[in-house]
């Protein structure tokens, strides 16, 4: 079967000998929801940083039909949206419209069609109004909101978040997590929110000491409160 994202036997230690990960399997199939839960520390960053290739480890990671290897990456990053915990990390252009329309510059695509990317990608986080704003001023869940629209803009087949809610008063998370719902596109997502995972995300993957830990419906993960509290996470 053709997955969107598959990771085999994943190991990665820090400069320091520190060993993030080990032995990682993780396979989504295209269109699945997906949540990443576990304390901090477990890995899920680090996880996630392998998916387009910032970190590399040992094993096999292969996405959207590529092997994340030096040779694919304008691909891999080009299929693989990654949206950062601190979108201030993903923020930097004067305005609003020059950040979302950034990657698609990057591609080399003519005007006209960057111009429809960063239209549809501000519509789909209803941002429209938002273009020549200066993403600087913009409250926290604004800045969230134009992170997400800067990688659609790339039309990538994976969506991959880190954190998404955190940061968030309960208006801007519950619009975020609206979007979420909205966007039809395969999601990984790392967030220690686990009443958005209830709502969203069918399947949850748990991780505790760079290893998964449970992976299955999210319906019986968290009815499982020993699982639960052995890996640090409480029930919503």
């Amino acid at each position: 079967m053709h997955h969107s994202i598959d990771v085999e036997n994943l190991s990665f230690a820090y400069p320091d000998g520190h060993e993030a990960l080990h032995g990682i399997f993780l396979h989504i199939a295209p269109g699945e929801k997906v949540a990443l839960v576990g304390p901090n520390g477990a890995g899920k960053s680090t996880l996630i940083l392998h998916l387009n290739g910032i970190l590399r480890g040992t094993g096999r990671v292969h996405v959207c039909g590529q092997d994340v290897e030096e040779k694919n990456l304008k691909r891999v990053r080009a299929a693989v949206g990654l949206v950062f915990q601190n979108p201030d990390d993903q923020l930097f252009s004067p305005t609003v419209y020059e950040d979302v329309a950034f990657g698609p510059l990057y591609q080399g695509l003519p005007t006209s069609e960057v111009d429809r990317r960063v239209h549809d990608a501000l519509t789909a986080v209803d941002m429209n109004d938002y273009a020549q704003r200066v993403s600087y001023h913009l409250s926290t869940g604004e800045k969230k909101r134009i992170a997400i629209a800067t990688v659609l803009s790339m039309q990538p087949e994976v969506l991959i978040l880190d954190e998404p809610t955190a940061g968030l008063d309960p208006r801007a998370r519950r619009s975020l997590i609206h979007l979420l719902r909205d966007l039809p596109i395969t999601m990984l997502v790392s967030t220690h929110d686990l009443a958005m995972v209830r709502e969203l995300f069918p399947r949850i993957v748990v991780m505790d000491s760079g290893q998964i830990v449970a992976d299955g419906a999210t319906t019986e993960i968290l009815e499982n409160v020993s699982l639960l509290e052995a890996h640090g996470l409480e029930k919503p």
